[in-house]
């Protein structure tokens, strides 16, 4: 016999004697969970951490199928779908986490997706200043999401009251933008790369929500906590493979492969993609998490300004009460 033949043997042997917990995760049977994603959100840049991780198999080397969900409705609905069960995680605003969870869902944070972002109010051309926004109508989102409390408290600094200005409630970036577009809005704060897409198409930039806002835990992945309790590998599994995407997209060395996902994420062109990645990395503003981690202050600086719009009424819930920390310590991303 060969020895190409004994060689194959002692492998095959030696397989069947290995002890089942000595398997690798990404060698052991997948587990799917289903991940509720905010239609909006899809062909934006804070979707590319999941690009990365389903093309780079991130996800799938932790044992893990992520089965992507639209959710239809949009952000308004996605804790509806946490709740009822349709999703095992769902993609979150925090202030919408929160006000579940105070009407009575189990619903947790257990992730962070978008820390701080950079949302532009993007006007129309004939728009110099902020006073030219006095009698105009600016397309927000509910009034609970941190976009609308943000652009407000942004207009605020520069002068531009509540009673200055008609809203027109737009929930989704694609809807705000084609407000303006079509001019039935003449204001609209945007994300990436939106605002950058109507920047060169002659709109213009008033100011960014980092202005008025400057720490806060935006976007977060939610489960239910006792649905957590009795899927710990899984989810540890899942945090663990998000990481890895934070990290692949933060990481210098890899900024011409990220530049190409936020392409083909997008829809835009490269010189977009490169201005975005610019925007959030050169330097370092805070939009994007290092390893998935939850800001607690920016999630306590959350249940603040919901209390100053007058969302939340004293004595004002603890952070902690929309937060279980165990999966990101147990994934050796917080301690």
């Amino acid at each position: 016999m060969t020895t190409q033949f004994f060689t194959a043997m002692a492998l095959s042997i030696f397989a069947c004697t290995v002890p089942t917990t000595t398997i690798s995760p990404v060698h052991a049977q997948s587990v799917t969970l289903r991940y509720g994603q905010i239609p909006s959100s899809i062909k934006t840049v804070s979707a590319v951490q999941f690009v990365i991780g389903q093309r780079k198999g991130l996800f799938t080397r932790e044992g893990i199928n992520l089965d992507m969900k639209p959710i239809e409705g949009g952000a308004d609905n996605m804790m509806v779908a946490l709740n009822n069960g349709t999703v095992d995680i769902t993609r979150t605003a925090t202030p919408y986490l929160i006000q579940s969870v105070l009407k009575g869902s189990e619903g947790v944070a257990i992730a962070g997706e978008t820390a701080t972002p950079i949302y532009s109010l993007i006007v129309r051309p004939e728009i110099k200043s902020f006073v030219d926004l006095k009698g105009k109508t600016i397309g927000l989102s509910l009034a609970v999401d941190t976009i609308s409390i943000s652009t407000r408290k942004l207009m605020a600094l520069n002068g531009i009251k509540e009673a200055d200005f008609k809203v027109k409630e737009l929930v989704g970036t694609p809807a705000r933008s084609e407000c303006l577009r079509k001019g039935d809005c003449d204001a609209v704060p945007l994300g990436q790369p939106e605002d950058i897409i109507l920047m060169e198409q002659g709109y213009r930039r008033l100011g960014v929500s980092t202005d008025a806002m400057p720490n806060f835990q935006f976007i977060v992945s939610a489960v239910r906590k006792s649905w957590g309790e009795q899927n710990k590998t899984a989810l540890i599994g899942y945090v663990r493979g998000l990481g890895a995407a934070f990290r692949f997209m933060r990481d210098p060395a890899n900024r011409e492969e990220v530049v190409k996902m936020v392409m083909d994420t997008t829809g835009s062109n490269e010189a977009i993609a490169r201005q975005t990645l610019s925007l959030y990395f050169d330097p370092e503003r805070g939009v994007v998490p290092k390893q998935g981690e939850i800001e607690m202050k920016g999630f306590a600086q959350v249940i603040q300004v919901m209390a100053e719009a007058g969302e939340l009424k004293s004595p004002l819930p603890l952070a902690d009460r929309f937060v279980d920390l165990q999966y990101l310590r147990a994934a050796g991303v917080m301690k």
